[in-house]
């Protein structure tokens, strides 16, 4: 049995060098275009999680840091990703349906 919790996400604001040389390339276009989306592979990493004690009235926390990632450069690739990006969201909202695994289905 899993226990669920409830926890808030909040993201790290520290920009790694990594991540930073990533995204210098598109610097200028996500500077010029106040409105604009770009399409990227991202990895996260765990930095930290807080725990209220029992008689506070706060949610749980985990703190998120982004240590990896790669922009889509043109077109086509930023389609890829979108498509893939639709495939995860699909598997994901789809509890119950078509999209299930057999060994999901089997151990609900």
């Amino acid at each position: 049995m899993t226990i669920h919790i409830d926890a808030d996400v909040k993201f790290d604001s520290k920009v790694l060098t990594d991540v930073a040389e990533a995204l210098e390339p598109h610097s200028e276009e996500m500077f010029k275009q106040r409105r604009g989306r770009w399409m990227a592979v991202v990895e996260l990493s765990h930095v930290e999680r807080n725990e209220p004690g029992p008689d506070e009235d706060k949610n749980p926390t985990v703190k998120l840091r982004v240590t990896s990632i790669e922009v889509a450069a043109d077109e086509i690739t930023g389609g890829r990703l979108r498509g893939l990006q639709r495939e995860m969201y699909d598997r994901r909202t789809s509890g119950g349906t078509l999209f299930e695994r057999d060994d999901e289905a089997q151990s609900a």
